[in-house]
């Protein structure tokens, strides 16, 4: 008998926690796991299940997988016709039972949390006792093929009954780990399925910290945590905040979802002694509009948010991550420019422009009439329009997101993008602007490499800005070689005059190899603030590519004296 667990995950570098958990908890040899992505070839992934040989498939479903899920499906049972096929995650959970009626290929879905479900399940399959009327928390077509089974909800889980998932946390080097500490949340937001789940439960707290403390002696690169707000709960939060701070291995980054506004003094006291990128938050301000944030029971204070991330942001040792959606009731496209440029101001290290998704199960979903809704029928099921805004403002904005995204989020610009602010009444129009430009060029439907980015951002500032064309020259070039010790000149630079003397005289003084630094002339002193960019004498900056900031990945640099060069 094998039973295999089945995860299709967005891109490799992801995990699924949800199939080690129910492994886990399982303990069963009889169970394996199979990871995919979306991006394998629908027929690899048939010829790679059927050659394994199960007896059982578990699939778990997410609105990114659902789509590639379900074409598998019927070439699955017509290869393996013997094969009983379940399914199980949120994408499923909440219409289960139109779906196991309407697809004939699938013998049954676990509704819920699945541990103690899929435990069941198994010891079903593996010893052929019992009957699956018997087993809490599933929808499945009954073995005599008369009805359908629809069995009582499962009980919440005990978090602390959750074996540790990763029994070999060095298999993930090179992916993300992803762990959980609670499950619930305490906040009811109504597009969102945590709000569903009235209960909040911590695992342990020494439980806990033996199992992070594996992840640092493994020095595993990145630990997301799952919970959903991870601050609610102070002391929870302040023991793990603590732990990490004393056990730092000066390797792994450690990523949390958390509300700003919930941070104490005594929270920010020990996040402010994190070592730089010890720690990366993820905040989702969603949108600024408190008309729109009372409608979907998203309780903010926005202005102590604001001034929590602006302070956090100030330490420059965290990595802050903000979130916002558009197509949320009461939002209408000038409502959100008000929100991106409230959320823009404060400086993240990414501002992610997310688009509203109407999930099953949500609070949304079902009032997606009474706010005008028109969505997409697949998954994601992303909202087109609503009654506040149009589905051509939706596109625009979602040209708005692409530039962000080049411009911003890759933290190639900074440099360049602190002078063009200047140009513009507000940044949303800075990034509105740069996609019209792009539409206007055609750039949209064939996207430009990487170096090509700096040119056409180059030929938008010769546009809007012309007098100062070789500021932002300057200001592109010290960009590229912040970031990188390029292997070709970039066509907008002006000619290099450092000679190889004085690039040897250097490596001598300073007792560092060629390939590790570059050193560049430059008129304007773009490193300074925006009023201080004057011409003026030139002068020779060194770029040190073995110094880098742990959260930017910017090299560092120095100014050098004339007699160093």
């Amino acid at each position: 008998m094998k039973i295999l667990l089945v995860a299709i995950n967005a891109k490799y570098i992801h995990s699924n926690p949800a199939v080690y958990s129910l492994k886990a908890f399982t303990n069963r040899e009889e169970v394996e796991i199979a990871e995919y992505t979306i991006n394998n070839r629908r027929e690899f992934v048939l010829s790679d299940l059927y050659q394994k040989h199960p007896d059982v498939l578990a699939f778990s479903c997410y609105i990114w997988n659902w789509s590639f899920i379900r074409e598998l499906l019927t070439d699955l049972k017509k290869l393996m016709p013997k094969v009983k096929i379940w399914m199980g995650g949120p994408e499923v959970s909440y219409d289960a039972k139109e779906i196991v009626t309407t697809r004939e290929e699938i013998d049954g879905i676990m509704i819920g949390e699945g541990e103690q479900t899929f435990k069941n399940l198994a010891n079903y399959y593996i010893t052929g006792e019992g009957e699956l009327v018997h087993i809490p928390g599933i929808i499945a077509r009954n073995p005599n093929g008369t009805s359908l089974i629809m069995t009582q909800p499962q009980e919440i889980m005990d978090m602390n009954k959750i074996p540790f998932l990763y029994d070999t946390p060095e298999e993930f080097q090179n992916r993300i780990i992803y762990y959980e500490s609670s499950r619930g949340c305490p906040f009811r937001c109504s597009y969102c399925l945590s709000s569903i789940d009235k209960s909040i439960r911590f695992r342990s707290l020494a439980l806990v910290k033996s199992e992070l403390k594996l992840f640092l002696e493994k020095k595993v690169k990145q630990v997301k945590f799952i919970d959903r707000t991870f601050n609610c709960n102070h002391e929870h939060a302040m023991e793990i905040w603590r732990f990490l701070l004393e056990w730092d291995n000066g390797v792994t980054n450690f990523h949390f979802e958390i509300a700003a506004d919930l941070l104490t003094e005594e929270e920010m006291s020990i996040l402010s002694k994190m070592r730089p990128g010890l720690v990366q938050l993820e905040i989702g301000v969603q949108s600024t509009n408190s008309t729109t944030l009372q409608e979907i029971n998203r309780v903010t204070d926005m202005n102590k948010l604001e001034q929590v991330v602006k302070e956090i942001v100030e330490w420059k040792t965290i990595h802050v991550h903000l979130d916002l959606i558009a197509g949320l009731p009461f939002e209408d496209y000038n409502s959100f420019k008000i929100s991106f440029c409230n959320v823009y101001k404060m400086k993240p290290h990414q501002l992610q422009l997310g688009f509203l998704k109407l999930l099953k199960g949500s609070i949304m979903h079902e009032n997606a009439e009474k706010y005008g809704m028109i969505y997409s029928s697949l998954p994601p099921y992303e909202v087109f329009s609503t009654d506040w805004i149009r589905y051509d403002e939706i596109l625009a904005l979602k040209k708005i997101e692409e530039m962000v995204e080049i411009y911003y989020n890759t933290s190639q610009f900074t440099t360049t993008l602190k002078i063009l602010e200047t140009c513009f009444e507000t940044s949303f129009l800075l990034f509105e602007s740069l996609a019209n430009f792009y539409e206007k060029n055609n750039y949209f439907i064939q996207m430009p490499s990487r170096v090509a980015r700096y040119e056409i951002l180059l030929d938008f500032m010769k546009e809007v800005d012309p007098e100062r064309t070789e500021l932002y020259q300057e200001a592109l070039t010290f960009d590229c070689y912040l970031r990188e010790n390029m292997k070709s000149r970039p066509s907008f630079s002006k000619e290099n005059i450092v000679t190889k003397e004085q690039l040897q005289l250097l490596k001598k003084e300073n007792h560092i190899l060629e390939k590790q630094i570059h050193i560049e002339l430059f008129s304007y002193p773009v490193w300074n603030k925006v009023d201080q960019m004057k011409k003026g004498e030139a002068r020779f900056i060194l770029f040190d590519y073995l110094n880098r900031d742990p959260l930017t990945y910017e090299a560092s640099i120095k100014e050098l004296k004339s007699n160093e060069t």
